[in-house]
């Protein structure tokens, strides 16, 4: 049972028997149940809102409606909301490490590939819960993933995220500001915003996370980030990072939203090269393919292949042991 308590702080969840029970955030007495023991959820809503003090309604609370529906181990577990403070503030669980950005800038270089593979896995299994609900994040980039003690990694804030109907439709705003260096064309030049227009923004965090946490499109302003990717451009490979993972990035990148693969597909392929050391080896910028040279002058070394390989092979133990290679440290 997962309790938390309420009383002058004005919020308390329970569960009790399968069954959420929630003091409102609004400062009524009355309980309320998870609205998925309804048999018609939209009625459980109508008659929450029609108990709502509209003076109660802020960006906080509509945050917290947001997240309270989410349970995924990458994605971040509210706790609670103080409501009689000001401001409102969110309770979240307590991520140690902080922000994803931040903490690869901490760590440079630290970290081998099979790990940061691990830390996007994670990122890509919390994208696939959300999308599968169909949210759409609109602010996905590595300073909105969290870290903790064990490098799992948690998607945070949900200020700009949206409920669309269907997977297949787009959320269309006609305001507010973009991040610009982390969203899709079509968002950016029209507003709409899918679980594509999300892919989008999850090869921009590939690209952060290999590079340990380098701002995507160094000082550029906006509107040149804004004309080199409609000419074409797109953010080269980091240094040393694996070509599969840079393909990986370029297909996230696919101008045609239809042309990106899905959060799905994407956890798969995290989980395919992490059974294939080998194709890891293969750097963007090496002159040729490493593994035809194993072994030889110049190639690469017998304790870095051994390393990796033993490091791989732990990672697929996790991912046929326990569904799916856990979002932290492998």
């Amino acid at each position: 049972p997962n309790t938390i308590k309420g009383g002058s702080y004005g919020y308390y969840r329970q569960r009790r028997n399968n069954f959420a029970v929630t003091t409102p955030l609004f400062g009524t007495s009355r309980s309320y149940v998870d609205p998925h023991t309804y048999e018609d959820p939209n009625q459980a809503i109508r008659e929450f809102a029609r108990e709502i003090d509209a003076s109660y309604i802020t960006i906080e609370a509509i945050i917290a409606s947001i997240m309270g529906q989410f349970e995924h181990p990458n994605v971040i577990f509210l706790q609670g909301v103080v409501t009689r403070s000001n401001p409102v503030m969110i309770i979240t669980e307590y991520m140690e490490n902080g922000s994803l950005d931040t903490f690869l800038r901490a760590n440079d270089g630290k970290f081998q590939t099979i790990q940061l593979i691990g830390m996007l896995r994670g990122i890509a299994a919390g994208m696939t819960y959300l999308s599968d609900m169909n949210y759409v994040h609109r602010d996905l980039a590595a300073r909105n993933v969290l870290v903790n003690s064990l490098l799992v990694c948690k998607i945070a804030d949900f200020g700009l995220s949206r409920e669309i109907e269907n997977a297949s439709d787009a959320y269309t705003t006609r305001g507010g500001k973009i991040p610009v260096r982390w969203t899709a064309p079509e968002a950016i030049a029209f507003r709409k915003f899918t679980s594509a227009s999300d892919v989008w923004s999850y090869g921009v965090v590939l690209w952060e996370v290999m590079s340990f946490g380098e701002r995507p499109y160094w000082n550029w302003s906006n509107q040149d980030v804004i004309k080199s990717i409609e000419k074409g451009y797109r953010l080269p490979a980091p240094m040393d990072c694996p070509e599969a993972l840079y393909q990986l990035m370029l297909d996230c990148w696919q101008k045609q939203r239809t042309h990106r693969p899905t959060f799905a597909s994407i956890t798969q392929t995290l989980d395919n090269l992490a059974r294939q050391p080998q194709v890891l080896l293969t750097t963007r910028n090496s002159p040729d393919n490493p593994v035809a040279r194993m072994g030889t002058a110049g190639g690469v070394s017998d304790d870095l292949t051994q390393e990796m390989l033993a490091a791989a092979a732990a990672a697929a133990a996790v991912v046929s042991g326990g569904g799916g290679m856990p979002g932290g440290m492998l």
